[in-house]
């Protein structure tokens, strides 16, 4: 019966030496946050338009059409974009009366050359 016993209590001892590794290592993932918090992260997408407050003039390049509406500027790629209203609003309004959605269609206003703030006058 002693070996009984000596084994039984070799299983209970390592029994309890696992339990008490897994529950360190639960509290350590459980406290993670706390003590290492991740980083927050806005929209990224939104982040690289600058879109100009209020209603402007959009002139097309061409001289084609003059429009009110809003300005976008791409900050990645540095091209102004003329997003049509046709009114002092600043988001596009049905003037027709019509039921639908109205949707602005965005047209090239021009670009800034944004490689060339990196260079060196």
């Amino acid at each position: 019966m002693p070996g009984v016993l000596c084994c039984t209590m070799r299983t209970d001892r390592y029994t309890k030496v696992v339990l008490t590794a897994i529950a360190l290592a639960l509290t350590a993932i459980a406290c993670r946050p706390f003590t290492q918090p991740s980083p927050v992260v806005a929209c990224v997408s939104s982040s690289d338009l600058f879109i100009e407050p209020g209603v402007q003039s959009l002139r097309a390049p061409d001289g084609s059409r003059v429009l009110l509406g809003k300005v976008v500027v791409d900050l990645r790629s540095g091209r102004v974009w003329g997003f049509p209203t046709g009114t002092n609003s600043t988001y596009p309004i049905s003037v027709n009366g019509s039921s639908q959605v109205p949707v602005s269609k965005p047209f090239l206003l021009g670009k800034f050359d944004l490689d060339a703030l990196d260079k060196e006058p």
